[in-house]
């Protein structure tokens, strides 16, 4: 019998264990029982301003799920969010504001400004709510970012019906951000280098999520392409007259297998050898990886870059091949650094909506992604909280999540989401106190940085 009628057919494999998913499950539920964030104690806007910022929430919920809706059926990936860029401004015309459509160096980025009467604040800080709206290839709204874009849209538009009210009622200036090129690009440090954080004084999101967190972590991310370059020979007349680029790719993928052991929990390096040669016969003088490097905060993802790098001049050295490295085709991601005072009434306002986010470390940090919210949480103080619209057993970037980002917990995620990013913004342009503590905290924290030189 020929031997390889012997082997096996089908693609058998072993059966993944979920022990470890198990353990955190029964860690997650054992601190849900008692865990509680602390919320605010400064007093923010008056009680009567919350009451009239939810009719106006209210009163455009409907809209705003219709817009949700057609995000969703319309998905559209990163730079290339014409439609629904569109669709947003359209909304925005509708209400009479006026939006700029193609600003800060991207054709999909959108701008829109508010301004009350100054009132009572002459100094009240310039606040900035981001809304996403890119979809993912071939899973469309599976990070619900239509979510996204309808809470920061809704916020927007109540605080713009609360000022043409009552001009006093916004004592400062608003401004909603479109945000385009989240996902595998980093399209807010794009408009952040064409000036679109200047002047502004802090910003806030949400992301949808399986659960309602205060603060979940987030990781930087960096890319990084590795191309080894040898000589080919025959494999078999001649190979002591190559060298071997496989070999180097080889190398540097189980070097840095060999480095995890050696790293903090929470960083992460994924790694695809992309080209490795064509024929078994030839020694291939051309290897390709790509990589992706991450980590909990700036310096760390600094000092893990740099011992990747060094790997993969390594395995050049060893392999005897020449090796180009390019990092960042895109501009990195930083963390997210968030602000506690300004967590602190998100918190409120979602409790008053009924929610009750659980503070940070309740989520393992291990269940981490990024986001290049993280660039701008640098830049100017920030909160990034996440919302629940999902069973937790459902998980980001799938074909089920973008289901459920149509379902009708993403539409009171959406509202409730809306009210509490626009009673943020509105408790922080009321309560000087507050203001001055965001602002002192992100001073603390080591105060704005040089993103794009950071890891020069």
């Amino acid at each position: 019998m020929p031997q390889h009628s012997m082997a096996r057919d089908g693609a058998e494999h072993s059966e993944v264990s979920t022990a470890y998913l198990r353990q955190l499950d029964e860690e997650r539920e054992a601190a849900m029982r008692t865990a509680a964030h602390p919320g605010s104690d400064f007093t923010g806007a008056a009680a009567a301003l919350h009451d009239r910022l939810e009719q106006a929430v209210a009163a455009d919920a409907g809209e705003m799920v219709e817009l949700m809706l057609d995000l969703a059926a319309h998905p559209e990936v990163a730079f290339e969010e014409h439609r629904s860029a569109r669709a947003i401004v359209d909304v925005l015309a509708a209400h009479g504001i006026e939006a700029t459509l193609g600003v800060h160096g991207l054709d999909t980025a959108i701008r829109a400004e508010i301004r009350g009467a100054g009132g009572h604040r002459a100094d009240a800080p310039t606040c900035a709510i981001l809304a996403e709206y890119d979809a993912l290839p071939g899973v469309g709204h599976g990070c619900g970012h239509n979510v996204i874009a309808v809470m920061g849209l809704g916020a927007f538009l109540s605080l713009a019906a609360l000022a043409a009210e009552d001009p006093s009622a916004v004592p400062g200036r608003v401004v909603l951000l479109g945000t385009p090129a989240e996902e595998g690009h980093t399209g807010k440090e794009y408009m952040a280098r064409e000036g679109a954080f200047e002047g502004l004084d802090l910003a806030v999101m949400a992301h949808p999520y399986g659960y309602d967190l205060a603060d979940q972590t987030w990781l930087g991310r960096r890319t990084l392409t590795v191309e080894y370059h040898g000589h080919t020979a025959h494999a078999s007349a001649q190979p002591y007259m190559g060298r071997n680029a496989l070999d180097a790719a080889s190398l540097l993928y189980q070097g840095i297998g060999l480095m995890r052991q050696q790293t903090p929990p929470t960083d992460r390096i994924h790694a695809v050898i992309r080209e490795g040669g064509e024929r078994a016969s030839v020694i291939p003088d051309h290897a390709r990886l790509d990589l992706y490097v991450r980590s909990q905060r700036p310096e760390t993802l600094r000092d893990l870059s740099e011992r990747v790098e060094d790997a993969a001049r390594g395995a050049a050295l060893m392999a005897g091949v020449g090796v180009t490295v390019r990092w960042d085709e895109h501009p990195p991601s930083l963390p997210v650094r968030t602000n506690e005072a300004l967590t602190g009434r998100w918190v409120q306002a979602q409790r008053r909506r009924g929610r009750d986010p659980l503070p940070h470390g309740v989520v393992s940090p291990s269940l981490a992604a990024s986001t290049d919210f993280g660039n701008v949480s640098y830049r100017l103080p920030g909160i990034h909280p996440v919302i629940r619209i999902a069973p937790s057993e459902v998980a980001l970037h799938t074909r089920e999540f973008a289901t459920w980002a149509v379902s009708e917990d993403a539409r009171a995620a959406a509202a409730d989401g809306a009210y509490g990013l626009a009673a943020t913004v509105l408790d922080t342009l009321h309560d000087p106190a507050l203001a001055a503590a965001v602002t002192a905290e992100f001073e603390a924290a080591g105060g704005a940085i040089d993103v794009p030189g950071f890891f020069d």
